[in-house]
């Protein structure tokens, strides 16, 4: 388990409240949260890149699941201990944050998720665009989109994207992945959602059952609308209504699927609302 996680960690104002971690998707890194933190304000804000992502270390594993779940308990241990934190995710950060809060609830004070894989995916639950994507990421082509160049990273900040990311911020993106072997993580991640193992399946089930019996924990889902690339749809929103204990959902427009780059201000007031209406701190 030799290797090391980079990390954001941002501290303004009165630290007393718990420290706020957000955890990013695929095929990203903390760069995602760079205009959301500010709008969040004072308290710890913690953004680390998930292991074999952004400036984090690349070891020679196989990036499942298990094996970020397993580097992000590490991290958690060294820098917070036991220390109780709010969890922000996006994408499979969401998934990844409510796995460690079903795992280690009294580590966590509350979750807020958009755009976040909340149950084990299923080809029904898929739109058309996903589906096709799914088909692609499980083909022989998918080494090509995925490894061979750094396609894949490309088309997630134009077409998961409603307002187009300057060539500055599309090369952050795509600095930490120059090499066909730095870029395996996004395909193993795209892969999971595609074919979700039976290790996962398991997981994602756990995970959602403290979704449902976590009553005493704020929960806060963000969602948008106008984008064919969202992940969290009409019938998304109303499995979470009826199944997620806790919960508060705010729409919040127009968005991509990446949307802390559409609406990242409003991300961040929405987040720091909840937290203030919650007392998280």
């Amino acid at each position: 388990m030799n290797s090391t996680i980079h990390f954001t960690d941002i501290r303004t104002g009165e630290l007393g409240a718990p420290a706020l971690v957000f955890l990013h998707g695929n095929p990203s890194s903390s760069y995602f949260w760079r205009n959301v933190l500010p709008a969040v304000g004072s308290g710890r804000l913690l953004a680390p890149d998930l292991i074999g992502m952004g400036n984090s270390g690349k070891p020679d594993i196989a990036y499942t699941f298990a094996d970020h779940a397993r580097y992000l308990d590490g991290w958690f241990d060294a820098v917070l201990g036991d220390e109780p934190a709010v969890l922000v995710g996006h994408d499979w950060g969401g998934a990844l944050a409510i796995d460690r809060a079903a795992r280690f609830p009294t580590r966590v004070r509350g979750t807020a998720l958009f755009e976040a894989v909340l149950r084990s995916p299923r080809p029904e639950h898929l739109s058309p665009q996903a589906r096709a994507r799914r088909e692609l990421v499980l083909s022989a082509k998918a080494e090509a989109v995925y490894l061979d160049q750094d396609t894949a990273i490309r088309q997630a900040y134009s077409a998961g994207v409603l307002s187009p990311l300057s060539e500055r911020d599309l090369a952050r993106y795509v600095a930490p992945y120059p090499s066909r072997e730095s870029r395996r993580p996004l395909l193993a991640w795209a892969r999971q959602l595609a074919a979700p193992p039976t290790e996962l399946i398991r997981r994602l089930e756990q995970a959602g059952s403290w979704l449902e019996s976590s009553a005493g924990v704020p929960k806060l889902l963000l969602t948008f609308e106008n984008s064919a690339t969202l992940l969290i749809d009409e019938r998304a929103i109303a499995w979470a209504s009826e199944r997620i204990a806790a919960i508060e959902i705010e729409k919040l427009g127009p968005a991509g699927h990446h949307a802390a780059e559409d609406l990242p201000g409003e991300i961040g007031h929405s987040v720091a609302e909840w937290m203030d209406r919650n007392a998280l701190r």
